[in-house]
């Protein structure tokens, strides 16, 4: 598959068989997130893969509550993945103060990216959570204190017939421009 292809046919997938994820493709996944480019190769991430069914349970019922629903179906996916902002590099502190950027989110997202791009390629399915319960979270897992939880993508095989869902993005003209504004 041409790289274009996998971003195109990339989507945030919310139903999810039963079926286990290998392994192997887990590793996959975490080798694309680690050759992730960060600000002054801080590499500010740690991903904390939850596959144990009941710590996976666990883990997604702190995704939604009984008020917020809409991440309810992250309790189907088989593999529920922890993203950990870790400290970065004093190099990139600095530039983080200088510049007024929060270089780690940024350098978070790519990773991420990259790692449900590999997702796609292998079959999987994802979705990126910026919802959930972040102390709960913490110590169903044994995060420290001082660290915070970016994102949570949950992981595995959409079901049979699920049906991929037309983009709709900005205009060509909307997104960008050329040599100015």
């Amino acid at each position: 598959m041409k790289l274009i292809d996998i971003i195109s046919a990339r989507q945030s997938v919310r139903k999810y068989s039963d079926k286990p994820v290998d392994r192997e493709k887990i590793i996959r996944c975490l080798e694309a997130a680690r050759l992730a480019p960060s600000a002054c190769n801080s590499q500010p991430w740690k991903f904390i893969v939850v596959d144990e069914p009941g710590l996976k349970s666990k883990v997604a019922k702190e995704t939604y509550g009984p008020l917020i629903r809409f991440n309810k179906f992250a309790a189907e996916a088989p593999v529920m993945i922890v993203v950990v902002i870790e400290k970065p590099k004093l190099i990139t502190q600095i530039g983080e103060t200088l510049k007024n950027k929060e270089y780690p989110l940024i350098d978070l997202g790519i990773a991420c990216e990259h790692f449900c791009l590999q997702a796609q390629e292998d079959g999987l399915g994802t979705c990126m959570l910026g919802w959930f319960n972040e102390k709960p979270l913490k110590k169903l897992l044994n995060i420290p204190e001082k660290r915070t939880i970016g994102l949570v993508i949950s992981l595995g095989y959409a079901p049979d017939g699920y049906k991929q869902r037309m983009k709709i993005r900005k205009t060509m003209e909307e997104m960008s421009g050329f040599n100015g504004y």
